[in-house]
């Protein structure tokens, strides 16, 4: 049995100014995407066949950051904790008490990049396939900072690596931040970097991310514990599980679809 560090969740505090881990996670996910995007765009001009120009990709990661954290927060009121809201609709704002959803952010990203494929008038696929192997890294910065603040902790466990964590209670629980941070985090990394590396269908690294996601999210959900305002839900799923059926289903679909193509 492990117990965690209980870590202060804020980093750095000069005088009323306090930066915490979790917006440093976020700062480290953002900074690996760029520094990946350049290096592909770097490769690609060496050739002749960069995807898109660097000052387009600044704009492009401006735009994400933008629908990361306003689909982010929306997806977390709407999927989550909709008629808490709807009573406190003003707390919708309060972004620094926490309150954050993936696919709200997912889905916040997908819109920006539409915007943004609309503006430069490129095919949005074309877009997602450049970004989507940049995303994870990011997703495990961000689970790296929920076990930092010990949140989002996993479902009780006999294993010899289960993690009593403070806000809990006294059993060992699953890391399940970890395995997150390992599977929706580096594993799909390596399949997408691997799987990007050479040209692909349009829409086939797209449906890879969309897939794999779903996938890899939806097998680590059965060691993290339910939300307790929501508890599992129809077939003892979780929220975070029924969110990734669609994304699955999208990406098997959107493959097959990119296959058939000419």
């Amino acid at each position: 049995m492990l117990i965690h560090p209980n870590f202060d969740p804020v980093a750095i505090s000069i005088g009323p100014l306090a930066v915490r881990w979790y917006g440093l996670m976020y700062l480290a996910g953002f900074g690996a995407a760029w520094w990946l995007g350049t290096r592909r765009i770097a490769a690609g001009a060496a050739n002749g066949h960069a995807p898109i120009s660097r000052a387009q990709f600044d704009d492009i990661l401006f735009a994400a950051l933008i629908g990361v954290i306003a689909g982010g927060r929306l997806g977390y009121v709407l999927f989550y904790k909709s008629a808490y809201y709807l009573a406190h609709p003003l707390e919708v704002l309060a972004i620094w008490q926490g309150g954050m959803s993936f696919h709200g952010g997912f889905l916040g990203v997908l819109l920006a990049l539409a915007w943004s494929a609309r503006r430069m008038r490129r095919p949005w696929l074309s877009l997602t396939d450049f970004i989507a192997p940049l995303v994870p890294l990011g997703i495990a910065a961000g689970r790296l900072g929920n076990f930092i603040n010990g949140e989002l902790w996993g479902r009780p466990t006999d294993l010899p690596w289960g993690t009593v964590f403070a806000g809990a209670d006294a059993l060992p629980r699953h890391p399940s931040q970890l395995y997150q941070f390992a599977l929706e985090g580096l594993t799909l990394f390596a399949i997408l970097w691997w799987f990007s590396a050479r040209p692909r269908r349009r829409g086939q690294v797209s449906a890879c991310f969309l897939a794999g996601y779903g996938l890899l999210r939806f097998v680590a959900e059965f060691a993290r514990e339910p939300d307790a305002f929501l508890g599992l839900l129809a077939l003892d799923l979780s929220m975070g599980q029924w969110l990734s059926l669609p994304m699955l289903a999208a990406g098997i679909a959107l493959f097959a679809w990119s296959a058939r193509r000419r």
